[in-house]
């Protein structure tokens, strides 16, 4: 269980990203409201405290503009939102605290179910940190029987609740994906790796959906047509960082994307089959067409 100390740090933070700016006496009323205060109000020392604590834990910095009424703000709140690592830490801290402080509203509170392998991330940290090979016990679900490999771990990333480790495989000589949930066994041996200067994991999956990626493969303008609420779907959580609205009628609106064309790809507009229509290129309409085919062939 996480300590009612460390739930207070994190209710801090969430307090001034929701709020933005707030002086002490708002955030003492606030604080009065949660149940992490037990009727007890928050003194000046214990917020001050938090404040620091909140700064070296999160890499959050509160500071104090007293020319706007001595209100409290993070500072370069912007940076912190993109940051996608400490916003997913600080939303999963908020998570659990929220259901262990709300007892009663546990069944209230539905989440995802997440595959086997998430009990091995404290052991590709430290491989990650330390730059040391991993031996990994493998068995995907195509294969009946284990392979073994030694991996240099470059990042971990989470795709449809599954969480995979990409890096250099040295028997495969190349870079490659494993899920969590299929390792059969891991272990951090006494070999060193250089982690390559020049890799960005953010470049990596700049140019694609999903986890898998084909460096043989470049990307294209794609158009897609999306119907009824399907837009505001997508406007709200776009399917690719490059997405662009470049029309927009009462009925439909048409969205251009500069993506490559992966079976995760399709995947993603095979789910929206019913709402959205590609307009480009030619060469995904036909392997639309090709599997909506396949599909419907399976209810005949």
């Amino acid at each position: 269980m996480i300590s009612t100390t460390f739930n207070r740090y994190i209710w801090l933070a969430n307090t001034l990203i929701q709020n933005k700016r707030l002086t002490f006496e708002e955030i003492c009323r606030k604080w009065e409201h949660s149940s992490l205060s037990e009727g007890k109000p928050l003194s000046l020392r214990t917020f001050h405290m938090h404040r620091k604590a909140v700064e070296e834990l999160f890499q959050i910095d509160i500071l104090c503009d007293a020319s706007d009424g001595y209100k409290y703000y993070i500072e370069d709140l912007s940076s912190l939102r993109e940051d996608k690592t400490r916003i997913w830490l600080l939303n999963s801290f908020s998570t659990v605290n929220l259901i262990t402080e709300g007892r009663e509203m546990k069944e209230r509170i539905v989440l995802e179910d997440i595959p086997e392998g998430s009990s091995y991330l404290q052991t590709l940290i430290e491989s990650m940190k330390q730059n040391r090979i991993l031996f990994i016990t493998y068995r995907p679900f195509h294969e009946k029987n284990e392979t073994c490999y030694q991996v240099h771990a470059y990042c971990l990333r989470i795709y449809k609740q599954r969480w995979y480790i990409l890096g250099y495989c040295e028997e495969l000589k190349g870079i490659r994906h494993f899920s969590l949930d299929r390792i059969q066994n891991i272990n951090i041996i006494e070999k060193y790796f250089d982690y390559p200067t020049d890799f960005s994991p953010e470049n990596y999956y700049r140019d694609t959906i999903g986890i898998w990626v084909n460096e043989k493969i470049k990307p294209e303008k794609i158009i897609i047509r999306a119907f009824g609420m399907q837009s505001d779907y997508l406007r709200t959580l776009p399917l690719h960082r490059s997405q662009k609205e470049i029309n927009t009628t009462n009925t439909y609106c048409d969205f251009e994307y500069h993506i490559c064309i992966t079976r995760n790809l399709i995947s993603e507009l095979l789910a929206k089959s019913n709402t959205i229509q590609v307009l480009k290129p030619e060469s995904l309409r036909q392997e639309m067409k090709k599997c909506l085919n396949n599909m419907s062939n399976l209810y005949k």
